[in-house]
Protein backbone atom coordinates (compact mmCIF):
# COMPACT_ATOMS: atom_id res chain seq x y z
CA UNK A 1 0.00 0.00 0.00
CA UNK A 2 2.84 2.55 1.02
CA UNK A 3 4.74 1.68 -1.90
CA UNK A 4 1.17 2.52 -4.06
CA UNK A 5 0.80 5.63 -1.88
CA UNK A 6 4.86 6.40 -3.12
CA UNK A 7 4.61 5.83 -6.75
CA UNK A 8 1.26 8.15 -6.98
CA UNK A 9 3.18 11.21 -5.07
CA UNK A 10 5.99 10.88 -7.17
CA UNK A 11 3.77 10.99 -10.32
CA UNK A 12 1.86 13.55 -8.63
CA UNK A 13 5.25 15.84 -7.87
CA UNK A 14 6.93 15.48 -11.51
CA UNK A 15 3.47 16.00 -13.13
CA UNK A 16 3.33 18.98 -11.33
CA UNK A 17 7.19 20.42 -12.12
CA UNK A 18 6.65 19.13 -16.01
CA UNK A 19 3.69 20.49 -17.20
CA UNK A 20 4.09 24.47 -16.09
CA UNK A 21 7.52 23.76 -17.50
CA UNK A 22 6.80 22.39 -20.97
CA UNK A 23 4.43 25.12 -21.03
CA UNK A 24 7.12 28.00 -20.57
CA UNK A 25 9.45 26.41 -23.09
CA UNK A 26 6.53 26.26 -25.66
CA UNK A 27 5.62 29.81 -25.40
CA UNK A 28 9.57 31.09 -25.41
CA UNK A 29 9.78 29.55 -29.05
CA UNK A 30 6.99 31.01 -30.00
CA UNK A 31 7.05 34.33 -31.83
CA UNK A 32 5.16 37.30 -30.32
CA UNK A 33 1.71 38.40 -32.35
CA UNK A 34 -0.09 41.16 -32.30
CA UNK A 35 -3.30 41.44 -34.86
CA UNK A 36 -1.96 40.15 -37.87
CA UNK A 37 1.48 41.37 -37.16
CA UNK A 38 4.57 38.67 -36.27
CA UNK A 39 7.38 39.75 -34.24
CA UNK A 40 10.52 37.37 -34.56
CA UNK A 41 12.30 36.53 -32.40
CA UNK A 42 9.63 37.34 -29.56
CA UNK A 43 12.45 37.97 -26.84
CA UNK A 44 15.68 39.30 -29.01
CA UNK A 45 18.93 39.62 -28.22
CA UNK A 46 21.29 43.40 -28.16
CA UNK A 47 23.07 43.01 -32.21
CA UNK A 48 20.32 40.79 -32.92
CA UNK A 49 17.77 40.86 -36.57
CA UNK A 50 14.58 41.04 -35.83
CA UNK A 51 12.04 39.64 -38.47
CA UNK A 52 8.35 41.56 -38.66
CA UNK A 53 5.57 40.27 -40.91
CA UNK A 54 2.49 40.99 -41.58
CA UNK A 55 -0.70 40.05 -43.90
CA UNK A 56 -2.74 43.37 -42.79
CA UNK A 57 -1.10 45.28 -45.43
CA UNK A 58 -3.81 42.74 -48.18
CA UNK A 59 -3.11 43.58 -51.81
CA UNK A 60 -0.15 46.27 -51.13
CA UNK A 61 3.31 45.15 -52.02
CA UNK A 62 5.22 47.83 -49.81
CA UNK A 63 4.78 49.21 -46.92
CA UNK A 64 7.12 50.66 -44.24
CA UNK A 65 7.96 49.76 -40.64
CA UNK A 66 9.75 51.53 -37.62
CA UNK A 67 11.19 50.13 -34.02
CA UNK A 68 12.02 52.48 -31.17
CA UNK A 69 15.12 50.32 -30.99
CA UNK A 70 16.06 49.32 -33.87
CA UNK A 71 15.15 52.22 -36.66
CA UNK A 72 13.06 52.37 -39.44
CA UNK A 73 12.78 49.42 -42.00
CA UNK A 74 10.94 48.66 -45.36
CA UNK A 75 8.30 46.20 -45.66
CA UNK A 76 8.34 44.37 -49.21
CA UNK A 77 6.47 41.20 -50.60
CA UNK A 78 7.50 37.85 -48.23
CA UNK A 79 7.60 33.71 -49.22
CA UNK A 80 4.28 34.01 -49.03
CA UNK A 81 1.69 35.47 -51.40
CA UNK A 82 0.02 38.66 -49.21
CA UNK A 83 2.99 38.36 -46.38
CA UNK A 84 5.19 41.51 -46.15
CA UNK A 85 8.19 40.77 -44.13
CA UNK A 86 10.99 43.65 -43.54
CA UNK A 87 13.94 43.43 -40.51
CA UNK A 88 16.32 45.49 -39.09
CA UNK A 89 18.99 44.95 -36.48
CA UNK A 90 19.20 45.95 -32.98
CA UNK A 91 21.95 48.17 -31.41
CA UNK A 92 24.54 46.20 -29.50
CA UNK A 93 24.02 48.87 -26.68
CA UNK A 94 19.60 48.72 -26.55
CA UNK A 95 18.49 48.25 -23.29
CA UNK A 96 16.50 45.35 -21.93
CA UNK A 97 12.73 45.62 -22.07
CA UNK A 98 10.07 46.21 -24.73
CA UNK A 99 10.09 47.48 -27.81
CA UNK A 100 7.25 48.78 -29.86
CA UNK A 101 7.21 48.36 -34.22
CA UNK A 102 5.08 50.36 -35.51
CA UNK A 103 3.76 49.85 -39.69
CA UNK A 104 2.08 51.43 -41.88
CA UNK A 105 0.64 50.52 -45.22
CA UNK A 106 -1.71 52.85 -48.06
CA UNK A 107 -3.70 54.38 -47.90
CA UNK A 108 -3.76 54.70 -43.89
CA UNK A 109 -3.36 51.51 -42.34
CA UNK A 110 -1.14 51.50 -39.31
CA UNK A 111 -0.52 48.80 -36.80
CA UNK A 112 1.96 47.91 -33.60
CA UNK A 113 3.24 45.26 -31.93
CA UNK A 114 5.76 44.98 -28.90
CA UNK A 115 8.04 41.88 -28.41
CA UNK A 116 11.16 41.63 -25.31
CA UNK A 117 14.42 42.73 -25.46
CA UNK A 118 16.44 40.42 -23.09
CA UNK A 119 19.92 41.88 -21.90
CA UNK A 120 21.45 38.25 -22.07
CA UNK A 121 24.01 37.52 -24.79
CA UNK A 122 23.24 36.03 -27.78
CA UNK A 123 25.36 33.24 -27.84
CA UNK A 124 26.69 29.98 -25.66
CA UNK A 125 28.57 31.02 -22.08
CA UNK A 126 29.85 28.21 -20.50
CA UNK A 127 28.38 27.74 -17.08
CA UNK A 128 30.98 24.43 -16.01
CA UNK A 129 27.53 21.96 -16.12
CA UNK A 130 29.13 21.08 -19.92
CA UNK A 131 27.27 21.32 -23.00
CA UNK A 132 26.10 25.22 -23.99
CA UNK A 133 24.54 27.55 -21.29
CA UNK A 134 21.40 29.09 -22.72
CA UNK A 135 17.96 27.49 -22.22
CA UNK A 136 19.26 23.63 -22.92
CA UNK A 137 21.49 24.00 -19.82
CA UNK A 138 19.31 26.06 -17.36
CA UNK A 139 16.54 23.28 -18.38
CA UNK A 140 18.95 20.29 -17.77
CA UNK A 141 20.12 21.54 -14.15
CA UNK A 142 16.53 21.77 -13.47
CA UNK A 143 15.89 18.54 -14.40
CA UNK A 144 18.58 17.13 -12.32
CA UNK A 145 17.77 18.50 -9.48
CA UNK A 146 13.59 17.84 -9.87
CA UNK A 147 15.54 14.02 -10.51
CA UNK A 148 17.26 13.81 -6.90
CA UNK A 149 14.14 15.66 -4.84
CA UNK A 150 11.71 12.99 -6.37
CA UNK A 151 14.29 10.13 -5.52
CA UNK A 152 15.09 12.09 -2.22
CA UNK A 153 11.34 11.72 -1.33
CA UNK A 154 10.74 8.20 -2.55
CA UNK A 155 13.86 6.72 -0.68
CA UNK A 156 12.81 9.03 2.93
CA UNK A 157 9.08 6.74 2.32
CA UNK A 158 10.56 3.66 1.79
CA UNK A 159 12.57 4.16 4.59
CA UNK A 160 9.69 5.31 7.05
CA UNK A 161 7.77 2.47 5.33
CA UNK A 162 10.38 0.12 6.47
CA UNK A 163 11.03 0.92 10.26
CA UNK A 164 6.83 1.14 10.54
CA UNK A 165 7.02 -2.48 9.28
CA UNK A 166 9.32 -3.21 12.02
CA UNK A 167 8.10 -2.20 15.17
CA UNK A 168 4.49 -4.13 14.59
Amino acid sequence: MRLARTGATAVLIVGTLVLPASTAVAAEGEAAASGDVRVAPGTASPGSTVTVSTTACGKETYGKGESVAGGKFHLLPGDRKGVLTGEFRLPKDVPSGTDTVTLKCPPRKKMTATYRISGRPNGAVDAGFGGSAGKESEFGLGWLLVGAAVAAGAFGMRRRAAGAGNRA
